[in-house]
């Protein structure tokens, strides 16, 4: 008889009620920052867990608490079928809130079925509102599709848009003004993201790191930012406005101010690991016991015991990173 806890909590009693689920490792960009040597090896088809696995798990972890599931990649949607999905899993019993993390390129196009399938909010990557500096970044000349997308989602309701920005020194910091002055034009939640040592080198790293607080500052320096007060369903970002914004600017701070003792999340890679930690390469197999006949009481018993393995805190620091972590790509950000 298992001593394991009935719902998803960890030896620091954290109750974990949200799963990132990549569901594909391919993406059609190429950005320095996820795929940094540009030669990522692909996952085979019959090593990327099927939607109907996903599903199977998704009955099996919302018993044990899960209440919100973000979909990643890779990009999502670049994994045909996905909008199916989608409308599948969204319609779950038990699921409060399913959004979806993407690059936008292909957001215009499929915004209607999006939609349609239950999604209401989205996260863009968006890291230069410079096309020729946003194709450097990404390797894709892109940028017009992405700014379309925005705008189309914008007029058909969604909210909240989060326009994830991943700042790096001397590539597009001298952009910060640009983005925080969006929320006066737009309901954009724009949210600086700190650079993290995601399958790059050291001394990568610490070139293009840039921590919050100088972030903060050079951005207070041009116009007072206003705390927004913290929701119950808030993630780690910090929350602030300009005074008669109409969107917001938020800070998500992994190197220089960690959250991890609040953080309530599990990972599922599109390869069927259950990673505990986003900044670590400890990872649990699910994909194998799930091919090979195991239970649902089995299966749970490895998200249990994925939560009970979370450790207190990521060791990664700007001072002192770890070195090399498993690609982005791979992983699901």
């Amino acid at each position: 008889m298992t001593s394991l806890k009935p719902h998803l909590v960890d030896t620091y009693n954290r109750h974990l009620n949200y799963l990132r689920v990549s569901i594909t490792d391919r993406c059609n960009l190429s950005c320095i920052y996820c795929k940094p040597d540009r030669c990522v090896p692909k996952l085979e088809h019959k090593d990327i867990l099927s939607y109907e696995e996903i599903l199977r798990l998704m009955d099996i972890v919302i018993p044990l608490g899960i209440t919100k599931v973000r979909l990643t990649g890779g990009e999502p949607l670049v994994r045909q079928g996905v909008c199916d999905f989608i409308s599948r899993l969204a319609v779950l019993d038990g699921l409060k809130d399913v959004s979806l993390t993407t690059n936008g390129i292909f957001l215009k196009d499929k915004l209607k079925r999006i939609k349609e399938a239950g999604i209401r909010r989205l996260n863009v990557s968006l890291d230069s509102l410079d096309p020729k500096k946003y194709e450097q970044i990404t390797g894709v000349d892109g940028f017009q599709k992405v700014w379309e997308g925005l705008e189309m989602a914008r007029e058909m309701g969604f909210d909240p848009i989060k326009v994830n920005v991943v700042v790096m020194r001397s590539i597009n910091d001298n952009e910060l003004l640009d983005f925080a002055r969006l929320t006066f034009q737009y309901p954009y939640h724009v949210r600086f993201i700190e650079y993290m040592p995601i399958g790059v080198n050291e001394s990568d790293h610490f070139f293009k790191y840039m921590p919050t607080s100088l972030l903060q500052e050079k951005i207070n320096a041009y116009r007072k930012l206003i705390p927004v007060p913290r929701g119950p369903n808030d993630g780690p970002s910090q929350r602030f406005r300009f005074e008669k914004s109409l969107g917001e600017i938020g800070f998500i701070s992994p190197m220089s101010h960690h959250f991890c003792r609040t953080c309530n999340r599990l990972r599922l890679t599109a390869s069927g690991k259950l990673r505990p930690c986003l900044l670590s390469n400890r990872e649990i197999d699910i994909r194998g016991p799930l091919r090979s006949g195991a239970s649902d009481h089995e299966l749970a018993d490895i998200f249990r015991k994925a939560a009970l393995s979370k450790e207190a805190e990521h060791h990664l620091t700007p001072e002192h990173p770890l070195g090399k972590i498993s690609q982005m790509s791979s992983i699901g950000g």
